[in-house]
């Protein structure tokens, strides 16, 4: 695909209809990479709260459009051995944090392997929709914005050698190791899970899907599939601040419909906890365990989500004029057009609406975005090969405050269950 329109997407929603297990993930656009550090492009301005962090549309590590970052701190937990690393793409439909190895240099030594009871070490495969990644599970103290999550498990990408990746996870696809692959210095993954499998995984393998999110691997090798229980989950930094922990709001600026260099926006901690965000003039759509909602799709029943971290908006139409190779995954209409879908609650009291999707020439997209250096477009889409699901993809978010209340009952915190308003 062309580097500018590179497929990003998560898997979890697209598993989530199948089986309980939630599947963390998502992808970037190929290209050069970044080097890490506190601001850049992937920074942003100061937000305007202490419970906020700003977001950015650009450039990235990797040149494709619609990739929203912030910057995360990790250190070594209780200890001031720290690193600030940028271009971190925020996923809402991914859940807890992944940082390539390269982009953490400076702190991964002193960062500890998650071990299982006998000290062998603990690895995670990650699938997505183009590809995988493979690395160790670690703890850190997680800072974003001026929220701390102390000794937080998170996933290291790269971090092993290729020869380790079992079979069963380099069998999902290309490998996304490094951050020209991943097109991005890591994933914040921010969705209404609090653990990246959950229960699926505590007292069991997963048989489904085929590849088990977690292994062991003594001495750092031959590494087969294992449960995990929750405190060695990959985790939602969210879920482990000590306020403003039950929810996430992400607010992003309109952009002009011809496409503009750069968008900016916040992650707003909490919702309903301060002032700043408050759940007002929004509905809320109640959603499963891994943030879909109901739709229409193409005339009968399916499911949608809204994902942050796919570049586009992606569903199936056969009246939409596909673009020519190698960017056959987008829609290339003659002229700018909508497609509207119907979406209600997956869960929770009755609520429904209509979300009307603007699509535009991609192959001009990408070229306004080589020529011009644009990178932020309200009206990318694309097909994802799945007749009855729609992502709901960055586009959605621009001029929009959308809600993603958090799954308090599987992490034994509350009686709230998921939703998203908006």
């Amino acid at each position: 695909m062309q580097t500018n329109g590179k497929l990003v997407r998560a898997l979890g929603a697209l598993t989530a209809a199948l089986m309980a297990l939630v599947v963390a993930g998502c992808g970037g656009g190929g290209g050069s990479s970044s080097n890490s550090g506190s601001g850049g492009s992937g920074g942003g301005t100061t937000p305007v709260a202490a419970n906020q962090v700003a977001v950015t549309v650009a450039r990235g590590t990797s040149g494709a459009v619609n990739i929203p970052t912030v910057s995360v701190t990790i250190c070594a937990p209780g200890t001031a051995t720290c690193q600030t690393i940028d271009n971190i793409q925020v996923d809402t439909m991914s859940y807890g944090l992944r940082i390539v190895n390269t982009a953490a240099a400076t702190v991964l030594g002193s960062l500890p392997i998650e071990t299982d009871a006998s000290g062998n070490q603990i690895a995670e495969c990650t699938v997505f929709a183009d590809g995988f990644t493979w690395g160790s599970v670690r703890k850190a103290d997680v800072t974003i914005g001026s929220k701390t999550a102390g000794s937080l498990p998170i996933a290291i990408v790269g971090d092993m050698g290729v020869s380790t990746v079992p079979t069963a996870c380099s069998s999902a696809g290309v490998a996304e190791n490094d951050v020209s692959a991943l097109g991005a210095n890591g994933i914040l993954g921010i969705g209404v899970a609090p653990y990246d499998c959950g229960a699926a995984c505590v007292s069991s393998v997963p048989s489904s899907p085929s590849t088990p999110p977690y292994y062991v691997c003594p001495n750092g090798a031959n590494c087969t599939a294992t449960t995990m229980p929750l405190a060695q989950q990959v985790t939602t930094p969210v879920v482990k601040f000590a306020s403003d922990n039950n929810g996430v709001v992400l607010t992003m600026a309109p952009v002009s419909s011809g496409g503009q260099a750069t968008a900016t926006g916040t992650i707003t901690f909490g919702i309903n906890t301060q002032t700043n965000n408050a759940l007002t003039g929004a509905t809320t759509y109640g959603t499963d365990g891994a943030g879909d909602v109901n739709a229409t799709v193409n005339g009968g029943a399916g499911f949608a989500f809204f994902d942050s971290g796919s570049n586009g908006f992606f569903f199936n139409d056969s009246t939409l004029a596909k673009c020519a190779s190698p960017n056959s995954t987008f829609y290339c209409p003659a002229t700018s057009t909508t497609r509207t879908v119907p979406i209600s609650n997956a869960s929770g009291s009755t609520a429904s609406t209509s979300v009307t999707m603007a699509i535009a020439n991609a192959n001009t997209i990408f070229t306004n975005s080589t020529n011009n250096g644009w990178f932020a477009f309200d009206n990318l889409g694309g097909d994802l090969g799945f007749t009855n699901v729609v992502d709901f993809g960055m586009p959605f978010f621009y001029g929009r405050t959308v809600f993603f209340g958090y799954d308090q009952t599987a992490s034994g915190a509350g009686t709230q269950t998921p939703y998203v308003a908006f």
